[in-house]
C-alpha cells in the first residue's frame, strides 16, 4: 500500500485554511489531517515548505487539450488526452464539453467520455453538451449551421445510449415546445442537469425555468439577456432566484473583474463557481477550423490571450481552472478561500460528488496540488 505523507503545508482543506498541516495518504485515499503526524518507514514523506496544498480542481466546461478538440474527433483518446492537459495544471476532474453540432457528432462523443468514466469515474465523471438547442440571438460563436430546435425523434434519440454520461446539458427554454420540455424532463437521466444557456429568456422565463427544469445557469453574463430597468432579463432572473448555481469565466476577457465582484457578492461561493471554458490551453492551439467554426488565439502582452471566431466574436478561452482562481484574486479581490471554493467544493456539489472529491479531509481521494505562493502550480498527485 503506497503511503505519502505530506509536511509543512499552508492547507486548504475545502472550507478553511491550517497552517503547518500534515496530510496522510494511503492507496490513493487520504487518511488523516493533521498538526503533525510522524512518519512510518514505508511512507514517502514530501516537505512543501509552507507551499499551499489544495484539492484537485473540477472544471464543468472545457473543450479541448493542447492541440485536441472534442468535436473535431470525438473519441476516447481525445477525452484522455483533454484530461491529461488540464490535469497537469491541477484540474483533476472535468467535464469535457461539445458544443452545436450535429446529433451523431454528440453521440459519438457521449460514447467516448463514457469509455474514459469507467477508467476515471471521478476524474471524467461525464460530459457536459453545449448547445445546439439554442435561441439563433444569443448563439455567439456558435455555428448558426448547427443552432437549432429539436428535430423530429432527436431528443428521445439523444437519451437512448449513455445517458447516464450527460452530466450537463446547455440550452435555452424558451425554443422549446411544451411537449418537448416534457420529452426533456421523462427520457434524461437523473444524472442530468439542465443548465440555462445561450438564451433570451426575459425574467419570468427564466425564473420558471429556474424554479421547474434548470438548476443551472452557464456563463453567466455571456450570450444571455442582460440586466435593465424594465426587463431584468436572465442575469437580474439568476441574481433573484434563491437557489440557482451559475458558472462565469474570469479569464479577464469574457467578464470585467467589476462584473464578477458583483455576481460574487450577490450569488457567494456556494452558488457562483468557475470555468475554463477553454478551447485549447497548455498552450493554445494558433489556429483551428471545423466546418464553419473557425477560431484563432490573439495573444496579450498581459494576460493569457483570448480565442475569436472569423466574424469577431469571443469564442472561448485559453486557460486552465487555475488562471481563474489567479484572476478572481488578483484582478476581482475575492479571497483565496472564495476563489478556491469557487473551483472545488461547489462544482463538487453540482456534480453530488462532495463526499468524495472537493475536499482534502480523511476518505476522499486524494486528489491533490501544490500551489507556489504566487498560485502557480508546483506538483498533481492524483489518487
Amino acid at each position: 500500500m503506497q503511503e505519502i505523507l505530506f509536511q509543512n503545508a499552508t492547507l486548504f482543506t475545502g472550507e478553511t485554511f491550517l497552517t503547518g498541516a500534515t496530510v496522510h495518504v494511503a492507496n490513493g485515499r487520504i487518511q488523516e489531517v493533521a498538526d503533525d503526524i510522524v512518519p512510518n518507514d514505508q511512507a514517502t514523506v514530501v516537505d512543501l515548505n509552507g507551499d499551499y496544498l489544495i484539492p484537485g480542481l473540477i472544471d464543468l466546461q472545457l473543450y479541448g487539450g493542447s492541440n485536441l478538440f472534442l468535436n473535431e474527433e470525438p473519441t476516447p483518446d481525445t477525452v484522455r488526452h483533454i484530461y491529461e492537459s488540464h490535469a497537469s495544471n491541477g484540474t483533476t476532474t472535468l467535464l469535457p464539453t461539445i458544443h452545436s453540432t450535429s446529433l451523431e457528432i454528440m453521440l459519438q462523443a457521449t460514447a467516448a467520455v463514457q469509455v474514459v468514466r469507467t477508467e476515471k469515474p471521478l476524474g471524467v465523471p461525464g460530459i457536459h453538451i453545449e448547445g445546439p438547442y439554442f435561441n439563433p440571438i444569443k448563439r455567439g460563436a456558435h455555428s448558426p449551421a448547427f443552432v437549432r430546435t429539436p428535430a423530429e425523434g432527436e431528443l428521445e434519440t439523444l437519451f437512448s445510449t449513455n445517458a447516464d454520461a450527460i452530466r450537463i446539458l446547455t440550452l435555452a427554454p424558451e425554443i422549446f415546445s411544451p411537449e418537448q420540455l416534457e420529452v426533456i424532463r421523462t427520457r434524461k437521466h437523473a444524472n442530468t442537469l439542465l443548465s440555462l444557456g445561450h438564451s433570451n429568456a426575459t425574467y419570468e422565463q427564466a425564473m420558471t425555468a429556474f424554479s421547474t427544469d434548470c438548476p443551472l445557469a452557464t456563463h453567466l453574463y455571456n450570450a444571455m439577456r442582460g440586466f435593465e430597468s424594465r426587463e431584468p432579463g436572465i442575469v437580474g432572473a439568476v441574481f433573484d432566484h434563491a437557489t440557482v448555481r451559475s458558472s462565469i469565466i474570469a479569464d479577464g476577457y469574457h467578464c470585467d473583474p467589476v462584473a464578477i465582484r458583483v455576481a460574487y457578492r450577490l450569488l457567494g461561493p456556494d452558488r457562483l463557481f468557475l470555468i475554463s471554458d477553454a478551447l485549447f490551453a497548455n498552450p493554445p492551439r494558433p489556429e483551428f477550423t471545423l466546418g464553419q467554426f473557425v477560431v484563432h488565439h490573439e495573444s496579450d502582452p498581459n494576460g493569457p490571450g483570448r480565442y475569436v471566431n472569423n466574424e469577431g466574436k469571443l469564442a472561448g478561452s485559453a486557460i486552465t481552472l487555475i488562471d481563474c482562481v489567479r484572476v478572481c484574486v488578483e484582478r476581482v479581490g475575492l479571497s483565496l478561500t472564495d476563489a478556491l471554493r469557487m473551483a472545488t467544493t461547489t462544482p463538487a456539489k453540482i456534480l453530488g460528488l462532495s463526499d468524495q472529491i472537493g475536499h482534502v479531509a480523511p476518505g476522499y481521494v486524494a486528489n491533490l496540488v501544490r500551489l507556489d505562493q504566487a498560485l502557480h502550480v508546483r506538483q498533481v498527485w492524483r489518487a
